[in-house]
């Protein structure tokens, strides 16, 4: 049977540097997409690296013709929030036409299924409050124009949309964070030197749901082999916990006092925050579905996720997964 030939983008960012492995675990044939070398994992052997910066169009169009890949998983893209408001241009560049020009250059081709990671923090187009930032602003537009380019010219789109994944590796997530953290007051503890500041969180009470990135990046092939064209494909363990909650889960593989700061206390009666964002609701560009629907579930449990991000940290393996 003829391998899969999957290109990758935004491979050198957390969830892609998983997903470069399990895949040409699986046999496929993987052609790892990074915008500088230097920024690449040590891929395993037999993975095909291709620099190029998804922002110019014949550049693009320059790799789809040479890699002529039969899927495209694209994680390429910015998502920093506070960055979009310093440069909101930037972000419709990196977010959207990026994603526009990756899929005009795939259109001329009798490619197999393209599946593009959107985000939980799109908005409803049309709300009263607008957009509540301009990372949201182009994640919503990426779906938009996906799906619809998708419709328009027959293309085999799908949406993939996360919830905040954790696990070993190079994250800016809040568990990532955490951890350094932990590894940092240790090793002031161990070196005699002064504590760093405390970690301080916005609110114990909110809830969000973390998922492994690897069990997503499972369920990205799950979607790819059976979603249905045109689905958004929500992503998520179907568990909520508290930021206070997670924050105890992770002290507890500390081998030192670790400075904290809890923030305000909930009122008296006050609900806990919920999970999601500002206009955070379905864009209507799309059905969406949970990728359980296809079969998948989450396989990885919280606790070895957790332990592993702090393992991860302790190592010292400056962004490398091996």
């Amino acid at each position: 049977m003829k391998a899969r030939r999957l290109l990758i983008t935004g491979a050198a960012g957390f969830t892609g540097a998983h997903a470069v492995r399990y895949f040409h675990a699986a046999g496929a044939e993987v052609t790892a997409v990074v915008r500088r070398p230097a920024a690449a994992s040590p891929w395993p052997e037999g993975v095909r690296q291709f620099t190029c910066d998804l922002s110019d169009r014949q550049a693009v169009a320059a790799m789809v013709a040479e890699a002529e890949p039969d899927e495209v998983l694209h994680l390429a893209g910015r998502n920093s929030v506070p960055e979009s408001w310093r440069d909101p241009l930037l972000y419709m560049e990196t977010n959207v036409m990026a994603t526009l020009y990756l899929l005009e250059a795939l259109r001329t081709r009798p490619a197999g299924r393209i599946l593009v990671a959107g985000s939980r923090l799109k908005y409803r187009p049309g709300t009263v409050s607008g957009p509540p930032h301009p990372y949201s602003l182009s994640k919503t537009l990426e779906e938009l124009v996906s799906l619809a380019w998708g419709t328009l010219f027959k293309q085999p789109v799908l949406m993939a949309e996360p919830c905040n994944l954790i696990g070993p590796g190079p994250s800016t997530g809040f568990c990532s964070l955490l951890a350094q953290h932990i590894v940092r007051s240790e090793a002031a503890a161990y070196g005699g030197t002064e504590a760093p500041p405390a970690f301080r969180l916005s609110s114990r009470h909110a809830l969000r749901d973390f998922l492994d990135v690897r069990d997503a990046v499972r369920a990205y092939d799950y979607i790819l082999q059976h979603g249905t064209e045109g689905n958004i494909y929500r992503i998520d363990s179907g568990t909520q916990r508290t930021l206070g909650d997670i924050s105890g889960k992770l002290l507890v593989h500390a081998r030192a006092p670790v400075p904290m700061d809890w923030g305000p206390d909930a009122p008296e009666g006050e609900q806990a925050i919920p999970a999601g964002h500002p206009g955070g609701a379905d864009t209507g560009s799309g059905p969406e579905v949970n990728a359980a629907a296809l079969g998948w579930k989450p396989e990885l449990s919280l606790e070895q996720s957790l332990r592993e991000i702090v393992d991860y940290c302790r190592s010292g393996r400056g962004g490398r997964l091996s």
